[in-house]
């Protein structure tokens, strides 16, 4: 039998509103038994105290467990469920449910594949860390394999959720005797999507190194697939590779480039020249470039003491590529710390062929 990946993009009215997935199972539309993904926008601030990600995760982990018959936290171990809060702008929130079928049709050439991967659960001592970029480089190359994808270049989208460090983690840790990476919890949400950042380069040799003290301070590594998001609601890593492959069936592809700062709308447009066809899904990373600047001009997104820097970013990006792609479904997360080069970040499009 050949694969074949499916994605259903659905409206939420809310973070608890699986709604549209139910009603799309109930129909017939897509198996259960099928989704191997779910990555989401909720309308949250993104910071350490963003509930709605954790709210819309239970929501889906509820929503499979009764369709499927299963616990919850059967879910956990079958379906990455990656929710990133911040909705800024015009940004619109949704669900991307990714979706792995078996079918007996082989297609003309390579098309869109799904693997995911999971590490353990981290250590609070071990976040920001050396542990944690080895432990994700390891669970991308087992991804690739999920997916069946051989050469880096074939991966397009690599969407990690990741752990962040609470002041109860921080204290278990000090108890023990160990050191964090930080005692800002809101700073340890950067190191986390860093390291992570930099696991996704050491697995697809973009990086040959990745010394600790580089994470989150050497700006000149970074990868160019990568996509992390960080939550308190999990103390692992979940992983989703999207790339393309040969064995495949279906008529989806996925492309991908970099936007160099904030308003690089041109390599968007590249991607969409280069897939042709409808826009399934749009997946890109926003940050606030820490010069301080785009493109010689002085913003002051780092200096807002009442809004965190991203989500200006978010807003900024969002606007950006919602004016290109003339929709404001999109999936963008902020915080792009190595993912991307300083101030810009991927932007990824699935598309129909």
């Amino acid at each position: 039998m050949t694969r074949r990946a499916r994605v259903l993009r659905l409206a939420t009215a809310g973070p608890g509103d699986a709604a549209a997935l139910g009603a799309a199972i109930d129909a017939g539309e897509v198996d259960p038994a099928t989704i191997v993904a779910i990555v989401g926008k909720t309308e949250g601030n993104g910071c350490v105290n963003d509930f709605t990600r954790g709210y819309a995760t239970l929501a889906l982990k509820l929503l499979l467990a009764e369709r499927l018959k299963c616990a919850p936290a059967e879910i956990e171990k079958r379906v990455a469920i990656v929710m990133s809060g911040g909705t800024e702008g015009g940004l619109s929130p949704h669900l991307l449910v990714f979706c792995r079928e078996a079918v007996t049709a082989v297609s003309s050439g390579p098309r869109l594949a799904i693997g995911i991967g999971l590490t353990r659960a981290f250590r609070p001592e071990e976040i920001g860390r050396t542990p944690q970029v080895e432990e994700t480089a390891a669970a991308v190359k087992l991804a690739m394999m999920d997916a069946g994808i051989v050469s880096p270049s074939d991966v397009h989208f690599v969407q990690i959720k990741c752990p962040l460090l609470t002041k109860g983690r921080i204290e278990e840790a000090l108890g023990r005797g160990e050191t964090v990476a930080t005692d800002d919890t809101y700073h340890s949400m950067a190191v986390s999507r860093g390291a992570s950042a930099l696991g996704v380069a050491l697995a697809l040799d973009e990086v040959k190194d990745v010394p600790e003290q580089a994470i989150c301070r050497d700006w000149s590594l970074y990868s160019s697939v990568a996509s992390t998001s960080a939550g308190v609601e999990l103390l692992r890593n979940e992983i989703v590779v999207l790339g393309n492959a040969p064995g495949w069936a279906g008529d989806l592809v996925i492309g991908h480039d970099v936007m160099k700062d904030a308003i690089d709308a041109e390599a968007a447009r590249r991607v969409l020249a280069g897939i042709g066809g409808a826009t399934v899904a749009v997946l890109a990373k926003a940050e606030a470039s820490p010069s301080g600047e785009i493109r010689g001009r002085r913003h002051t997104m780092l200096d807002d003491s009442d809004i965190h820097s991203t989500r200006h970013a978010r807003a900024l990006v969002g606007g950006v590529l919602a004016g290109v792609i003339g929709d404001t479904m999109l999936y963008v997360s902020g915080g792009a710390e190595h993912q991307g080069p300083a101030g810009g970040g991927p932007v990824a499009i699935i598309g129909r062929v």
